[in-house]
């Protein structure tokens, strides 16, 4: 699996992932670019994603949903505050209602960076928390576990 490490820090608000990909940083910056790529990953395998709007440039957003395997739809969004592609995407990742309001639930910032390591790429996501109760409510909701599965499927895409 490529995830390697995540780093739980509950005094600066943070969770970082660190991941190790056999690829170059402009193939594995594609996993985020292209929305038919990234709804291949983003979310847990039983959850996939459906990625509606996609614009990676700074006030640009994404909209998504992830279905359950009973059928039920959970949407998200991302405002993006800044790009520099192929190698960093920061962003405020947040829930939705089914008409695909944003809902009241906590946000995060999420900072995104690739970097050319050990022959292939490392990716460090950094999620950055407003409360230790945000991030508390967020890991109970299943944050962490889902961030690896989701992360977990990047590899094999990696290969196709």
């Amino acid at each position: 699996m490529s995830v390697t490490s995540i780093d739980k820090d509950f005094e600066n608000l943070t969770l970082t992932l660190i991941a190790d990909f056999d690829a170059p940083v402009e193939r594995v910056w594609q996993l985020w670019a292209d929305p038919r790529q990234l709804e291949r990953w983003w979310g847990p395998p039983t959850y996939p994603a459906t990625v509606e709007e996609h614009d990676l440039t700074p006030g640009g957003s994404v909209t998504y949903f992830m279905t359950s395997p009973e059928g039920e739809r959970y949407r998200g969004w991302w405002r993006v505050s800044a790009v520099s592609p192929p190698k960093s995407l920061e962003f405020i990742d947040g829930f939705a209602d089914q008409d695909g309001t944003p809902s009241d639930m906590p946000t995060t910032t999420s900072h995104m960076q690739l970097l050319t390591h050990d022959g292939g790429t490392r990716m460090e996501l950094r999620s950055v928390f407003d409360s230790r109760e945000q991030m508390e409510q967020l890991a109970e909701m299943g944050m962490i576990e889902g961030l690896r599965l989701a992360i977990g499927q990047m590899d094999a895409l990696l290969t196709d």
